[in-house]
């Protein structure tokens, strides 16, 4: 599923207005069909491909959302992981599986990259000087 440009605009804002509050860098990553048994380890593939592992304080999310197959993953850089605990993500999916349910794949996104925002703006507040490190724009994937 592709997202109209007015729709990808909505994503690319939510991600702008989150990050305006953290140094934390989200990224959103759409395919069809998940090659993958786990969707962690399909966004963890993507993660480093975007080379999201590569942000000043490690500290990048990639949402990652297989459309044809209903799945999706969250997973943060070690930056993060050396952080929080280990269910940091699931309140965050779980109020994107709301949306996911009813079929409005766009607000779940949305809701998904505020809620990682507010995550994020705890253990990383903006800095002085911060700059955006990785592209607000949705990557789309056609498989490999």
């Amino acid at each position: 599923m592709k997202f109209n440009d007015e729709e990808q605009q909505k994503i690319r804002q939510a991600i702008e207005r989150a990050e305006q509050y953290t140094s934390g860098e989200i990224r959103i990553c759409v395919e069809k069909s998940c090659k993958e048994d786990n969707p962690i380890d399909r966004a963890a593939t993507y993660f480093y491909k975007l080379e999201m592992d590569k942000t000043k304080l490690r500290n990048g999310v990639l949402i990652y959302i297989a459309t044809v197959d209903h799945k999706f993953a969250i997973i943060g850089d070690e930056g993060i992981n050396k952080l929080v605990p280990p269910d940091f993500w699931d309140k965050t999916k779980e109020s994107m599986l709301r949306y996911f349910k009813e079929g409005d794949l766009l607000q779940g996104i949305i809701i998904g990259i505020e809620y990682a925002g507010k995550q994020l703006q705890r253990y990383f507040p903006t800095n002085a000087g911060d700059k955006n490190e990785l592209s607000d724009d949705i990557v789309f994937i056609d498989g490999d």
